[in-house]
């Protein structure tokens, strides 16, 4: 094997297919299950063949059982199809299933199918008992609470939950205001805007049927449940169930103008029990100020905490005649009576004592349950189940522990304000199987004791190395004296250094592997990603992030089998120990990496998803495109060739293809297979799926390399390649010259500058042509495309949007996109053509903005600066530039020229240019060339701009 350099991190970050993997993998996983099976003997790749150590070739079979641990006799041949299953009770019964709905011809003995323990669809069912009952009696009004703080579900309900593959057969009831989920015709769809339901009449009130009341628009004559919040503040110690309040307003109040305080009414000097809720004070307070609306109510209960919060019910006080109002006062006062009932039933659906980011974290549980119960073993959704049912305490102290760095922690620094008892918590989480203590814990793994040494501070590290018979230096860093600890006690008295550990961190807690593992799991389910986690929920609460309006028509599963789950996560865990082998700077870890996938490649890559991305394969191709990235670094061509032909072999119909034959055609050069390279660069060119740089790229290697004699005949496509792109060359004082640093300049102002920044001051003159532009790459154009294409983008199409989390569609990189939406686009493009496309602008910016969408920045462009850019590129141009991304979003969303300039003409008709610049030392890229020749095609002016110090004498 040739011998490794030595790279730094900087160096490996650098890898082509980097980041797209760290972005793949998301939040890493904490407890990795083959962490110390995929680094053990390292193996070397040879001619697509992995050796291990000895030199002997393996099966794909044997290197598969060499990544998950197993060997060949703990496979097991199913009776049904007769293909070998992993010997795992949740492989046989998941793989059976899925054979069993698609039926066989072949018939089943009895004694074949008793070989297998087949999962009982287990049936449970919950009565609710009415809560209503409880308003005479708090003590059981509590306990029916407590019992179902953690399930989120209103009283008078009956919940059936069937563990079935069929969403139909599971049914929960809502835990936010989130989203609705209805079924039509078989299939699940999840609107944007929660059915709200009104409260109760107001006994005595008589309405009819046309009356208002039984309309959102008004509150008269409405029961309206809420709390009393921010009882330490409270003047009135003691409260009675049934006692009488009134609500006033406080606009002192410096936390909070819309404050509103709860008085107790059924005393002569009225006092202060607490605060409406926020969310509903927002609103409240504006019909209390604006329109003179006043409320009383009564206490429903009496929590056994003194400062929990209070569950009353409230009620406006007189009835409000709208015929009275005159012009707009009519619909602000119909507003904030709809906000009111809003705010009203989506506190109602909040369970007493639960705060947000625990209902959240239950509403994620919840959705995974009722959507895809097929994936989940019996035990592991009998565990999340489990959690539901736990103390409000216990539930926050686990939701806390999960969010955090971890995976240990001292119990003497765990204190959170809304958890009332830590002990019993962790007591309770510990039975339940969620948390591991140090006290529950028998013996450390040495991974445990370096977790535990982390969380001590330097001082105790320094009191810890004092006490070793061995001499060593006192380092200041921690990691250096965390490794001395574990040095000096490395042989066998490890024991020992656990004891001395635990004596200064006292009893310390983590969260348990299984739950930290079904949790992620939970995670990727819900989000479709690893981007996202639990502070998506968050962002959305703080009004930091505002995700677009869309229904979720689901008809078929992301994975149809737990067999598909399983090996899509042993693939992103090969990915996430290949990640951390180039953070580590470990080649042996990296190239065992490359290997396994390579083999998981070959085996899975015939099967057929709609949407590749989430399937095994997808995840084993970036890793080997990483691995190519990293051999060519190495020098390693014939390694890379090898790779990128497993990569073309396997994956017939993906549009990575382009930059897969592009770098086997420049490896093949490298290699001096210069007839071969240029053979490949031919066959790329029939490719259907090469398109866009990478087409006009391999164009151009033909022409270079196919020179008589190797070729005869001049390609049609000779004169349009080989065009010359026009310059412009521009002089400025340089800051430094440097070579491998970016270059610096001196701008016109003297300030310092990049040559991008110094371009846009040279076109912006008299010489340049007076243009204004903005260095922007690829931005602005996303911005425009989302823009236009907003209605496209978020229209109605099955199994695109999954969660109320997503700014795109999952088939906007896919030919999908414009194949079931060309119905809507065409026209729209047509409306571009004919110049409505500043219209479309307008009107899109202001009705989204500020919403997250995918390619949209609505702080670095202004809606001036956009419609300037619309109006002087054409409409022609425009729709150019849409139906492109529309039909290959993924190859024309990168890599467009640095500048986009404009200027207008007396006649409000303007022109556009677009720029690539170049410093001193640097020079066009085939990939650069490539598109600057696709925008001249386009009817683009294009140039590029070289800047150049001044010429020395």
């Amino acid at each position: 094997m040739m011998k490794i350099r030595s790279k730094s991190n900087s160096n490996r970050t650098m890898l082509t297919g980097r980041e797209s993997l760290i972005r793949l993998i998301g939040k890493r996983r904490r407890f990795l299950p083959n962490h110390q099976s995929i680094p053990s003997d390292p193996i070397q790749i040879s001619s697509s063949l992995v050796k291990d150590e000895n030199g002997a070739e393996e099966s794909l079979e044997e290197r598969s059982d060499n990544l998950t641990g197993s060997s060949g006799s703990d496979k097991v041949t199913c009776p049904v199809c007769g293909n070998k299953v992993r010997g795992e009770d949740y492989m046989i019964n998941s793989h059976l299933d899925a054979c069993l709905t698609r039926g066989t011809k072949r018939k089943l003995s009895q004694q074949t199918l008793l070989q297998f323990n087949f999962c009982s669809r287990s049936k449970a069912q919950i009565d609710l008992t009415n809560l209503d009952d409880t308003k005479s009696n708090p003590d059981c009004h509590d306990k029916d609470i407590k019992d179902l703080s953690g399930l989120g579900i209103e009283g008078n309900k009956s919940i059936t939950y069937e563990s079935s593959s069929s969403s139909d057969n599971v049914s929960l009831a809502h835990t936010d205001g989130l989203e609705e989920t209805s079924v039509v015709n078989g299939n699940r769809i999840i609107s944007g805007d929660l059915t709200i339901h009104n409260g109760g009449n107001l006994p005595g009130i008589e309405v009819s049927e046309n009356d208002s009341a039984n309309s959102d628009d008004d509150i008269s004559g409405k029961l309206l449940a809420t709390f009393v919040v921010g009882r330490r503040f409270s003047e009135e110690e003691e409260l009675h169930t049934g006692d009488n309040i009134s609500l006033c307003r406080d606009p002192e109040n410096i936390k909070d103008p819309n404050a509103i305080k709860v008085l107790s009414a059924d005393y002569e000097y009225s006092k202060v029990l607490g605060y409406i809720p926020r969310e509903l004070a927002e609103h409240l307070s504006k019909l209390m100020d604006s329109f003179g609306i006043s409320f009383e109510g009564r206490i429903m209960s009496v929590p056994e905490q003194s400062r929990a919060v209070v569950p009353i019910q409230i009620w406006c006080q007189e009835k409000i005649y709208f015929s009275e109002l005159e012009g707009e006062e009519v619909q602000v006062l119909q507003s904030l009576c709809r906000h009111v009932i809003n705010a009203v039933n989506s506190s109602e659906i909040t369970p007493l004592g639960m705060v947000k980011y625990q209902q959240n974290f239950c509403l994620l549980l919840q959705e995974v349950l009722r959507t895809t119960p097929h994936v989940l073993t019996h035990d592991e959704k009998t565990f999340l189940e489990n959690f539901l049912l736990l103390s409000n305490d216990s539930q926050k102290l686990f939701i806390r522990l999960y969010t955090r760095k971890g995976p240990w922690f001292r119990m003497s620094n765990i204190s959170y304000a809304e958890i009332l008892d830590n002990q019993v918590a962790v007591k309770e989480l510990s039975e339940a199987g969620y948390v591991c203590s140090t006290e529950t814990t028998s013996e450390l793994q040495k991974d445990d004791l370096e977790g535990i040494l982390n969380i001590l501070t330097v001082g105790e590290l320094r009191e810890l190395l004092s006490v070793t018979s061995k001499k060593r230096s006192h380092s200041s860093r921690k990691q250096e004296s965390i490794s001395s600890l574990i040095s000096a006690y490395a042989d066998g008295s490890s024991s020992l250094l656990y004891k001395m550990v635990l004596e200064k961190s006292g009893s310390c807690i983590r969260i348990s592997s299984e739950a930290d593992s079904l949790i992620w799991r939970v995670e990727r389910l819900f989000f479709c990603n690893g981007e996202q986690d639990l502070s998506a929920f968050l962002l959305v609460d703080l009004g930091i992030m505002k995700y677009p309006t869309y229904n979720c028509v689901v008809t078929d599963q992301i994975f149809s089998s737990r067999n598909d789950l399983l090996s899509y996560e042993e693939a992103l865990e090969v990915a996430q120990i290949m990640d951390q082998s180039l953070e580590e700077d470990n080649p042996a870890v990296v190239l065992r990496c490359i290997a396994i996938s390579v083999s998981r490649v070959s085996s899975d890559a015939a099967k057929t998803i709609k949407f590749s991305c989430f399937s095994a394969s997808w995840v084993y191709s970036k890793v080997v495109l990483l691995g190519v990235s990293f051999l060519e670094s190495e020098r390693r061509y014939t390694d890379a060739v090898d790779l990128l032909k497993h990569l073309l072999l396997n994956f017939a119909k993906d549009r990575r293809r382009g930059y897969w034959t592009l770098r086997l055609s420049v490896d093949l050069e490298h290699l001096g297979r210069v007839n071969e390279s240029l053979s490949v660069a031919e066959s790329g060119l029939d490719d259907p799926w090469v398109r866009a740089g990478s087409r006009i790229s391999l164009q151009r290697r033909v022409l270079r390399l196919g020179k008589p004699p190797r070729r005869w005949k001049i390609p049609s496509y000779s004169e349009s390649v080989k065009r010359k792109i026009p310059e412009v060359h521009v002089q400025g004082r340089p800051l430094n010259c440097k070579t491998g640093t970016k270059s610096r300049f001196y701008g016109e102002d003297g300030e310092q500058c990049g040559v991008e920044q110094l371009a846009l001051q040279y076109y912006a003159g008299e010489d340049g042509g007076g243009w204004q532009g903005v260095h922007s790459e690829s931005g602005i154009w996303l911005t425009i495309f989302g823009l236009l294409m907003w209605d496209v983008i978020f229209s109605d199409v099955p199994n695109v949007f999954l969660t109320r989390f997503q700014t795109s569609p999952l088939d906007l990189d896919t030919d999908y996109f414009y194949e079931a939406r060309k119905s809507i686009i065409e026209p729209l493009l047509a409306k571009i053509q004919e110049g409505m496309a500043e219209e479309i602008l307008i009107t899109s910016w202001e009705s989204h903005f500020g919403t997250s969408c995918r390619g949209i920045n609505w702080n670095r462009h202004s809606l001036t600066e956009l419609r300037a850019v619309v109006t002087c590129i054409g409409s022609g141009c425009m729709a150019t530039i849409c139906r492109h991304l529309a039909q290959d979003y993924r190859s024309w969303s990168s890599g467009m020229p640095d500048l986009l300039l404009w200027r207008f003409h007396s006649d409000y008709s303007g022109e556009a240019k677009l720029v690539e610049v170049k410093g001193p030392r640097d020079r066009l890229s085939e990939q650069q060339r490539a598109w600057l020749l696709f925008f001249m095609d386009s009817g683009f002016n294009a140039e590029v701009c070289m800047v150049n110090p001044p010429v020395s004498k």
